[in-house]
């Protein structure tokens, strides 16, 4: 680019200003523990898939000058196994620091307090809650839930869906963004920097990046697969997407999960 060029540590010179670069990717956690008492924990599958991620990443020599995670169990959990594989291939890994800015969207909250709306409402609303509640096994009732959920979750994000003392989701929308200034503007390191974190707050980057609507950041929060990176670089202002739920690391189709 004309009248820019890179100078050490992660800056570029542009006419006189010094910009640091900073590349920031963020993961999804690993696959959950879905109908399980207590979701909020990486099942056997999901520990595999981080840990696959840190061997991948460590045999490629990448490495980050800072980490964060949201506060989620699952969060945390995908983070450490991360962080082992370094440890174990011989590779530093940063100190986890726990930010709350890159905690999910008060999803849950929401489905339950929305739900009884919806099936006064809704005839299809009522057939999903049904065969959710006849479902043969677990695969087939996450498939229901989450048509279900996704109704709900579309109300709340036009403003139709509001409960007092929770979230909303332009509220959401500004967190997360604060969260990512506090990054890209972090003067203790001109290295990369990796969060772990959920679906949402990776749509919500895809937002920013790409100047997307409440609707499409909606839809962006479902595709972004478990232990999946997604790459974004910041300069100053600019904010712009490397890459999009990239998961090289997993070659089985069954670590190939969404919860």
């Amino acid at each position: 680019m004309r009248g820019w060029r890179t100078g050490r540590g992660g800056f570029v010179r542009a006419r006189g200003l010094t910009l640091m670069v900073r590349r920031i990717v963020l993961v999804r956690h690993a696959q959950a523990s879905f109908g399980s008492p207590d979701y909020d924990r990486l099942c056997p599958g999901g520990e595999e898939q981080a840990r696959l991620l840190g061997e991948h990443w460590a045999s490629r020599g990448t490495a980050f000058a800072r980490a964060w995670s949201g506060t989620c169990v699952r969060h945390v959990q995908t983070a450490q196994c991360v962080a082992n594989a370094y440890h174990q291939a011989g590779r530093a890994f940063p100190e986890v620091v726990v930010m709350s800015e890159f905690d999910e969207y008060p999803g849950a909250t929401m489905y339950r307090a929305g739900l009884p709306r919806l099936l006064e409402e809704c005839e299809e609303a009522r057939r999903l809650h049904r065969a959710i509640e006849h479902s043969a096994d677990q695969a087939e009732q996450r498939r229901w839930f989450q048509q279900l959920f996704e109704q709900v979750i579309r109300k709340w994000v036009s403003g139709e869906l509001m409960v007092d003392g929770v979230e909303q989701w332009q509220e959401f929308c500004v967190r997360v963004d604060r969260g990512l200034a506090k990054i890209a503007n972090d003067g203790a390191s001109a290295g990369d920097a990796v969060v772990f974190t959920s679906g949402g707050p990776i749509g919500v980057a895809m937002r920013r990046a790409m100047n997307l609507s409440d609707m499409d950041t909606l839809q962006m929060t479902r595709m972004s697969r478990n232990a999946s990176f997604s790459e974004f670089v910041s300069s100053g202002d600019r904010f712009t997407l490397s890459a999009f739920n990239a998961h090289p690391h997993l070659n089985d189709d069954s670590l190939l999960t969404y919860w």
